[in-house]
């Protein structure tokens, strides 16, 4: 077997594991859905409704997965009830792909600028400082440059977790004392980065879902000071989401993309529940690619999403 296979089989692996609490209780619910049918019907079609709204698919891309398969059911004519997973696979791909939810960008893939500046959003207790480290780490291992802006000044211990993802990925943090305004210490870490010909600058910031206008101004001046230094940054908004909340996961990403223009989503703590399903739900609803999902505490465990894997993985 080539180190390329290897390293696939192993990705492969993290992503069967990392989602298995959901993929056992979509199929559990699906097989009670079917059970003394051959016939995909209403009342399947009723039944696999309510497993697609208990699974965090979420009401209006569940309606939306339904309707598909009704009309395939009605072009169709019959329809056994042993093809429905082959058939949510291709529909709920297919659906990932019209909202854009292409493949992420590999970690070893050259840049589209450099320095390429990622700003970080979200809620504190989502993962975010975690994804920021390890993506340092990730960028890093592929023999990337990368500088780390602790812009969350608001919580110590924020900047502390931040500073100990910095030595473990061997990257450089740039911070300030505590309080003091995020948009000078971006404007540093992107100033410094320039000056150190780097790859990546990741930022992070307040994880505070406080007034809008006030998260809104704050992360305006981020964007406006970073500009005085890279014109087109951020090249990227990752607004990072629990995944485990479900429901909890979708407002968030509400409030966020109503702050901020968000480009992009990291999905973490997927393999600590059964809600996996919120990854569908959320990139239908918002129409931002999922970049990036988080399926365990390494490291490595923090994958580049792609689509076919995910849903051969769920529902394969």
């Amino acid at each position: 077997m080539g180190l390329f296979n290897f390293f696939n089989k192993e990705k492969k692996e993290t992503l069967d594991n990392g989602l298995a609490k959901t993929k056992e209780s979509v199929f559990s619910k699906i097989s009670r859905a079917v059970a003394g049918k051959s016939k995909v019907d209403d009342e399947v079609l009723d039944n696999l409704e309510e497993v697609l709204v208990t699974s965090d698919v979420g009401v209006e891309t569940t309606l939306r997965i339904i309707e598909r398969i009704e009309q395939r059911v009605q072009h169709d004519k019959y329809m056994n009830t042993t093809e429905l997973n082959s058939i949510l696979k291709e529909e709920i791909a297919a659906l990932l792909s019209e909202n854009n939810t292409e493949n992420g960008m590999d970690f070893s893939a050259q840049l589209p600028e450099k320095p390429y500046v990622i700003m970080v959003v979200g809620v504190n207790g989502v993962g975010k400082t975690t994804t920021i480290g390890k993506l340092a780490a990730q960028f890093a291992k592929a023999g990337k440059k990368v500088f780390l802006g602790a812009a969350d000044t608001f919580r110590a211990a924020a900047v502390e977790q931040l500073v100990v993802w910095g030595e473990r990925a061997d990257v450089q943090v740039v911070k300030q004392k505590m309080g003091a305004d995020p948009a000078s210490v971006a404007y540093d870490t992107v100033s410094s980065a320039v000056a150190n010909n780097a790859d990546v600058v990741i930022i992070d910031t307040a994880g505070r879902l406080h007034n809008k206008i006030n998260l809104m101004n704050e992360l305006t001046k981020i964007k406006n000071v970073m500009q005085k230094v890279v014109p087109n940054a951020p090249n990227e908004v990752l607004l990072v989401l629990d995944g485990s909340t479900g429901q909890n996961a979708f407002e968030q990403a509400k409030q966020f993309t109503k702050a901020t223009d968000v480009t992009a989503l990291a999905i973490t703590k997927l393999d600590g529940s059964a809600k996996g399903g919120v990854v569908i739900g959320i990139s239908d609803q918002f129409k931002i690619p999922v970049k990036y999902i988080g399926l365990g505490e390494g490291i490595e465990d923090l994958q580049v999403f792609d689509r076919k894997a995910f849903v051969e993985s769920l529902f394969g």
